[in-house]
């Protein structure tokens, strides 16, 4: 059914995307697919004859919003007799087990985006996938279960892609992976795959050497990363980034629990000591750079004593962006079989206690940039304002003009919030 889905034509097509990145990413190969076969975007989803769900697993909220779109879809299908829904995106097998029951097709991401040029959101701002699944097997995460293994994409098929986003004026690449830092080519670029980006792969190389190659392409453009582990982010990474002028000062560094004990049941390699002794080398380095993280709150058997380990830990860092998350087990993981012994409010009290010290740090850490000026990258307008992104990941506001969305704008930071920047165009 697959296959007859993406060989249609004169039909509209129009994707839901949950999750990471790594999901937007497969969503822009997927609108590749389909408008290679002759699908055409659909301006809302009620006008689509085709809808394709790209889930996530890794919370069961993010499922419970699949779920909650089927009502919507009964409804399309009175309207209209053509229409189909299509699931993909990271599914675990007793979800691919409840859900054939209701879409029309179940099917694997790989299935739908192979050697298939992205249609990207935007002309500015690119992700580039650079390897795929993931070999960690944290506790609470179900990404290895979902996506598999991890496989890196061949070298000079990534650079390729990049020399052409580039050539057509893309000013920000995002470099994907669940654990970027363990890229590692060692898989030859397929004979389809050579042909249509004419290039090959030669030797295996490291990330370090990939930030290496795609900083010296000619052009001016950022380059940022994510997601990265810990344990394995080399002094040779560090110093990669640190000369590498085009790689943004931005570095998302998870440290998901500030307690070792609870790490030790996350199944995270690393202590606090050592996890601490890396964001000051890190610093030591690049000392502008802004650094966030992922936390989980309410991990099973998490004390009030191991959570507030956690509150120190941030004030000591001082981040500049958290993604802060309530713990919540997703069957399949080992996590899940532990009782889920932290109640919804105490999760909630734990989140609001380092979403303040967040906001306090974040708000010192801003001001610091009051009267410097700096190179932002509008995305949006609202109502008279541009709002980007800085190099370093801050989000700025300022009054200008819509044309000038995409093109790097230098701007005077006049004021700092704890989530942004203002400022004004010189």
């Amino acid at each position: 059914m697959v296959k007859n889905f993406v060989k249609m034509s004169g039909m509209n097509y129009y994707i839901v995307t949950f999750g990471c990145q790594i999901n937007k990413a497969d969503s822009e190969k997927i609108a590749g697919a389909l408008e290679e076969r002759g699908y055409k975007l659909a301006p809302e989803i009620k006008e689509a004859d085709l809808v394709v769900v790209n889930m996530c697993s890794v919370r069961q909220s993010a499922v419970d919003r699949v779920y909650g779109l089927l009502p919507k879809f009964k409804k399309f299908k009175i309207q209209n007799s053509k229409f189909k829904i299509l699931l993909t995106g990271c599914i675990l097998q007793k979800d691919k087990n409840k859900f054939r029951k209701v879409f029309n097709e179940v099917v694997n991401t790989k299935d739908l985006t192979k050697s298939i040029e992205p249609k990207h959101s935007n002309d500015f701002s690119a992700l580039v996938p650079i390897m795929r699944g993931c070999n960690n097997f944290c506790t609470y995460c179900v990404v290895p279960h979902t996506r598999g293994r991890e496989t890196s994409r061949p070298t000079e098929e990534i650079v390729c892609e990049v020399k052409k986003l580039i050539k057509n004026g893309v000013k920000e690449i995002w470099l994907l992976g669940q654990n970027v830092n363990s890229y590692k080519s060692s898989l030859k670029a397929t004979p389809e795959t050579s042909d249509r980006l004419n290039c090959e792969s030669k030797n295996e190389i490291n990330f370090p050497q990939l930030l290496k190659k795609i900083n010296n392409i000619p052009g001016k453009f950022w380059i940022r990363l994510t997601s990265s582990h810990p344990k394995d982010f080399s002094n040779e990474l560090i110093k990669a980034m640190a000369e590498c002028e085009k790689v943004t000062e931005y570095l998302n560094l998870p440290v998901q629990a500030g307690d070792d004990k609870i790490l030790k049941e996350m199944n995270r390699p690393y202590t606090i000591k050592q996890y601490k002794n890396l964001v000051k080398k890190i610093r030591k380095r690049i000392p502008n750079i802004n650094l966030s993280t992922d936390v989980i709150v309410g991990f099973p058997g998490e004390t009030k004593k191991q959570f507030e380990n956690t509150a120190k830990l941030f004030k000591e860092i001082k981040y500049d962006i958290a993604y802060i998350n309530k713990y919540s087990p997703r069957v399949g993981t080992t996590a899940a079989k532990l009782k889920d012994n932290v109640s919804p409010k105490e999760k909630k009290r734990r989140a609001k206690v380092l979403t303040e010290i967040l906001k306090e740090t974040a708000l010192e850490n801003n001001k610091k940039y009051i009267g410097k000026i700096i190179e932002v990258l509008p995305a949006e307008y609202k109502k008279g304002f541009l709002i980007g992104k800085s190099f370093h990941y801050k989000t700025v506001k300022f009054e200008g003009k819509k044309n000038l969305i995409g093109k790097l704008v230098k701007v005077k930071i006049i004021d700092a919030l704890p989530w942004g920047l203002k400022g004004q165009i010189i």
